[in-house]
């Protein structure tokens, strides 16, 4: 299999998000009156899609859009750190010529929010309001690929948990996991396992110099 690109998991692949996005969701949870959750039920319902989705969940009925904005309002405050290594891995896909490009699970608007707080420049943000399936349909590769002028063969996703393995393989791309990342599980099954974010830029296929 050739990888001609690569395609970013955000959270616990790019950002260390494990303590302040679990945070932002109980104080929403208890603002609006919602039962008491703690960080490890918030991580449990990732699954579910967006925030949106995840928020509607833990609170047990349908929101409005302004009690939606609190937990955006929470996650303005949040400060989540880059793992090491991964500017100097964006700054050579440049050089190279490359798009720095993400599929979250996340809102796009929580994904821009987190990015920007962290000081990552990001060229392509695909979110989970995006596409219609949540993680691990493939949906969201297959909407990078298509962005991204490639096929999702040629595709390399970089992710921490089980279900970005699973949405790479659904979509016939590369599963490449972030084994630095807090929802990584060596138990799934991966194409390639990195220990570190520089060792992505070694899928890559080599471009004839211009």
């Amino acid at each position: 299999m050739t990888v001609e690109e690569l395609l970013w998991d955000m959270d616990g692949t790019l950002l260390d998000t494990s303590v302040v996005v679990p945070a932002a969701f109980v104080k929403t949870v208890q603002a609006l009156g919602g039962r008491s959750v703690d960080a490890a039920e918030v991580v449990g319902a990732y699954w579910r899609g967006t925030p949106e989705v995840i928020l509607e969940h833990l609170v047990g009925r349908q929101l409005a859009p302004d009690e939606m904005d609190l937990y955006y309002q929470e996650l303005e405050s949040a400060a989540p750190a880059l793992y090491p290594g991964v500017r100097e891995v964006f700054d050579a896909l440049r050089t190279q010529g490359r798009v720095c490009a993400v599929f979250t699970g996340a809102s796009t608007r929580a994904a821009l929010m987190l990015l920007k707080s962290a000081g990552l420049e990001v060229d392509l943000v695909i979110g989970g309001d995006q596409v219609q399936r949540s993680k691990p349909a493939p949906d969201g590769i297959l909407l990078a690929a298509d962005k991204l002028g490639t096929d999702a063969t040629q595709l390399a996703y970089v992710g921490d948990s089980p279900l970005d393995l699973r949405a790479a393989r659904a979509a016939g791309g590369h599963s490449a996991a972030a084994g630095w990342g807090h929802m990584y599980d060596a138990a799934e099954p991966a194409n390639s396992i990195l220990a570190h974010p520089q060792e992505a830029l070694d899928l890559l296929a080599k471009r004839a110099a211009s």
